[in-house]
């Protein structure tokens, strides 16, 4: 359970980075990406910002180490 939400948190973390570089118009000249629906639409940055830092949470989340119990 642990790899599969580290794998889940990691690429949410690449989508949405993708996210905002298509929102940024930045991956323009990639070819698969550049003819998107989302190219220099500001919503998809915002879109990006949140599902990366909702996967960084995650990660966060998932790796931290347990408090000992007394």
């Amino acid at each position: 359970m642990k790899l599969a939400l580290n794998i889940l948190g990691g690429l949410m973390i690449v989508m949405g980075v993708i996210w905002i570089l298509q929102g940024t118009n930045i991956v323009a000249g990639v070819p698969i990406i550049s003819r998107s629906f989302m190219m220099g639409k500001t919503t998809w940055i915002g879109n990006g910002a949140w599902l990366a830092a909702f996967g960084a949470g995650l990660l966060v989340w998932n790796n931290r180490t347990p408090k000992a119990k007394l």
